[in-house]
């Protein structure tokens, strides 16, 4: 009985941890100001971005409303792209969206900051083992960077981890 007892006391008090939640999308999002070219300053590791160097994105808006998304990079000394669509996942004032690569499925790409001109965002997948950095140019100064990755760190994100990709000569990396 008592080890029946402990295994109902053990099973319910995992059931009351506290889960740290996600960041929040970013609020008062403006998708015109957001579209065009974005330089991927850093990366958590994921397969599909596996080695790959000068990586972009490039946002532009379809006549259907959805947005386009083509990534590109270089890996092994060749040229990679991708073409995607996005949408909004609820409001369109929220950086709250959904890309999809492979449709009919999505996944998340929440903007969790976003500078007010728009020019640097750290952007999130559906957990905090997905993140980016993204800028307008292939380079951001080492105290903007550190700003982003005090953001990261600060919302329990493993910026150890980060994957910074040759963008140019003079890249920043810590």
């Amino acid at each position: 009985m008592k080890k029946i007892f402990s295994l109902i006391t053990a099973l319910f008090c995992a059931g009351c941890t506290t889960v740290d939640p996600l960041p929040e999308a970013v609020g008062d999002f403006d998708i015109s100001r957001y579209l065009g070219k974005w330089y991927e300053i850093a990366r958590m590791p994921n397969w599909f971005e596996d080695g790959m160097n000068r990586v972009t994105a490039y946002y532009s808006m379809l006549p259907d409303g959805m947005i386009q998304v083509v990534n590109c990079g270089i890996a092994n000394g060749k040229l990679r792209s991708i073409k995607g669509v996005a949408k909004f996942a609820g409001r369109e004032d929220s950086g709250d969206l959904l890309v999809s690569f492979f449709q009919p499925f999505y996944s998340s790409y929440r903007i969790i900051r976003l500078s007010p001109d728009y020019t640097t965002a750290c952007v999130m997948g559906s957990s905090r083992s997905s993140a980016w950095i993204l800028a307008r140019t292939p380079e951001i100064s080492k105290s903007e960077l550190d700003t982003l990755l005090k953001f990261l760190k600060e919302n329990h994100f493993d910026i150890n981890k980060l994957i910074y990709p040759i963008q140019s000569i003079s890249s920043v990396s810590p």
